[in-house]
């Protein structure tokens, strides 16, 4: 295994870095409120971010992923790379690779994806014979589907694990805005007969399912990484009985555990993400990162508020932002339990086989 990102990754890395630095600061997201920042995401764009990660590939993606949650900036970068770049580059035919990639690598088109989905929606009539254009019609309700108030397109995958592709302007979707934990222009979706474009064959939803968690948990690694150290900058200038808080041995400790936490997180992300680009099995690597994201990932985002003290009580400061998007990415790659058990499952399949 090789993590090293390549000279491509590195380089856009830097980039993303500076342009989430320049353009996330606390005091433009107090402006923003819970919308999205589109400025930020005309930025990204126009720097050709969003492009590039269909040449630096899922662990690119992840690197920069890291660096926006260490902003908590507020762009559906990971829903549309994830959902809309790499699914119809990876599951696309040549002509939907075509007709979509376009406007997803400049951003003019936005997508997003309906999960994870317990269940999926209900398909309709699918039969070619009376579909020629293989569409089909779905109809059903997903609770909530981050960043679809920005979404052009969202991929839907139902109840026999088929992805279709709907256009959020159809007839037959209706979109409801709905208020989660962190500001990720949330909605609830509402399909009733919609058309919807396949995409991929046997095998694409687990695909596409594995590269949403190890996106997200790379999200994940970023905002804890920013939730800490932000703590460890309070930490080493807030003096108590004249010393600094962080000569004191439970707060190094309390941070230290945050930190190889951050570190497992990043390091099972960057390993399913490697798999999944070299094109080894990946799954079990996915829910690992999941599971890592979501239960560390709780135990970081809590240890940042705590060591900020009376300070981390404060809804207005910026490490209550990282403490919201931390336990939204928990709720959203579903609970460690859940996780854990989909894991040992897998792993007793494999086995088995």
């Amino acid at each position: 295994m090789d993590f090293a990102p390549t000279e491509e990754q590195s380089a856009a890395q830097g980039l993303a870095a500076r342009i989430f630095a320049d353009l996330s600061t606390p005091e433009r997201l107090a402006v923003a409120g819970p919308a999205t920042d589109a400025e930020l995401w005309k930025e990204l764009c126009a720097a050709g971010l969003t492009a590039a990660v269909e040449e630096t590939g899922l662990l690119g993606l992840v690197l920069l992923l890291e660096e926006q949650g260490r902003t908590t900036a507020q762009v559906p970068f990971a829903a549309s790379c994830v959902y809309g770049l790499l699914s119809v580059a990876r599951h696309g035919t040549d002509e939907q690779r075509e007709r979509l990639l376009p406007a997803l690598r400049d951003g003019t088109a936005v997508a997003t994806g309906a999960f994870p989905a317990r269940g999926g929606i209900r398909a309709g009539n699918t039969d070619p014979d009376t579909d020629p254009d293989g569409a089909g019609r779905l109809s059903g309700s997903v609770p909530y589907v981050p960043w679809l108030r920005d979404a052009d397109l969202v991929l839907v995958p139902d109840r026999e694990h088929r992805l279709w592709i709907v256009r959020t302007a159809d007839p037959g979707v209706l979109t409801e805005p709905v208020e989660t934990t962190a500001p990720w222009s949330a909605a609830r979706l509402v399909l009733d007969g919609a058309r919807g474009e396949r995409l991929g064959a046997a095998g694409a939803y687990e695909a596409v399912l594995a590269a949403a968690r190890t996106a997200f948990a790379g999200l994940q690694a970023g905002v804890c990484a920013g939730s800490l150290a932000r703590a460890v900058a309070h930490v080493n200038t807030r003096e108590q009985f004249g010393r600094p808080l962080s000569t004191k041995q439970g707060v190094l400790l309390r941070a230290a555990d945050a930190h190889m936490d951050t570190e497992a997180i990043r390091v099972t992300a960057y390993e399913a993400a490697w798999r999944y680009d070299t094109g080894l099995p990946h799954g079990p690597q996915a829910l690992t990162a999941a599971w890592w994201a979501s239960e560390a990932g709780k135990r970081v985002v809590h240890a940042g508020q705590h060591l900020h003290g009376g300070t981390g009580a404060d809804l207005d400061h910026p490490v209550h932002r990282h403490f919201l998007w931390g336990r939204q990415l928990d709720a959203y790659l579903g609970c460690g339990g859940e996780v854990l058990q989909e894991l040992g499952d897998s792993l007793v399949k494999e086995g088995t086989e």
